[in-house]
């Protein structure tokens, strides 16, 4: 099969990722294999590939926002038929005794195990994944709109309710790519009003696009205080700044798996019961409800589709805020 690999880590600009002909996976016990369709392109693959984050796996096949199409089963494999359509998100495995996921929190778990970094994932034409962590999409969604809701729409959905989002009137999102323009159409559908700040005068029109009652960038006063917000964009300096526009028992949460250095605090941005807290991965359960949500919405995604070939290309941009919605390629394209 045809794959991009990442063989070692540089800078987006010098192109790490490589096509190559790899040998086709085979599924295992209790396995899927699924013929990719689309990939969504994700700001966690841009922090692997240039070394944010360390590899776990080399070479590796990156990518962890997959649709595609059962067209193997392993054995004691029945969840599924060959020929369904099913996703494949960040969380591709996690062992039945660990304590974590005995309590409902299986995104914390140490020996879990991650799609495009741990194994290989969904840069490529196959990718295998355990049946149990396999998502039914949802017939309403085509391939490239669902494939964003794997990661991005997952992160954001975990992230809005352990901001306590549904009950919060006034919402505060700090950058405003996958994630966000996902998270702002399931905050609206339950009545906040949402304050965006962003740099990106593009995604400032997004925003407005999708109904924001104030847009902005950070440090700019919206007028008001908010009741919860979350912080999608990788940078520590946000954090103070967010926080001093936080109401008295406000939640801020930080959605992103890295995040540069948060400057020094004074004590009187977090008195008055704020909470900082961070999201660490998602759940099933986070999922299999934004799937719901989703279709009750109905949640519009926006995509830039780019050919397999392109991937590199694909997450320059994604690093540059150079794509509205979110990247996705599309792995028959090329």
């Amino acid at each position: 099969m045809r794959a991009m690999v990442l063989c070692e880590q540089s800078d987006i600009t010098e192109k790490p990722l490589t096509m190559q002909e790899v040998p086709d996976p085979e599924p295992g016990p209790g396995e899927v294999r699924l013929r990719v369709r689309v990939c969504g392109v994700c700001r966690t693959d841009l922090h692997e590939v240039e070394g944010d984050l360390e590899m776990h796996k080399r070479p590796v096949i990156p990518g962890h926002e997959i649709v595609g199409v059962v067209d193997a089963l392993g054995e004691g494999a029945e969840r599924f038929e060959v020929g369904d359509r099913v996703g494949v998100a960040w969380l591709h495995w996690t062992p039945e005794d660990c304590e974590f996921r005995r309590r409902g929190l299986e995104n914390l778990c140490p020996g879990a195990k991650f799609t495009g970094w741990d194994v290989d994932g969904g840069y490529a034409e196959l990718t295998v994944v355990p049946e149990e962590f396999a998502y039914p999409v949802p017939e309403e969604l085509d391939d490239a709109q669902a494939a964003p809701l794997l990661c991005a729409g997952i992160i954001g959905y975990r992230a809005l309710r352990l901001a306590e989002a549904e009950s919060a009137p006034r919402l505060g999102l700090y950058g405003f790519g996958a994630s966000a323009h996902i998270g702002i159409q399931i905050a609206r559908h339950w009545g906040c009003e949402v304050y965006v700040f962003t740099r990106s005068a593009d995604h400032r029109r997004h925003a407005e696009e999708l109904g924001a009652a104030w847009v902005g960038e950070a440090g700019d006063d919206p007028g008001t205080t908010m009741h919860a917000s979350i912080i999608f964009a990788p940078a520590g300096p946000l954090v103070p700044q967010a926080l001093e526009v936080l109401e008295r028992g406000g939640i801020l949460v930080c959605a992103g798996i890295y995040m540069t250095p948060i400057p020094e605090l004074d004590y009187d941005l977090i008195y008055g019961e704020r909470t900082l807290r961070s999201v660490m991965n998602a759940t099933r359960e986070d999922g299999e409800g934004l799937m719901r949500v989703a279709g009750e919405v109905p949640v519009h995604t926006d995509v830039t589709l780019f050919p397999l070939v392109e991937a590199n290309e694909a997450l320059r941009r994604v690093k540059e805020s150079e794509v509205s919605g979110a990247a996705v390629l599309a792995i028959d394209a090329s």
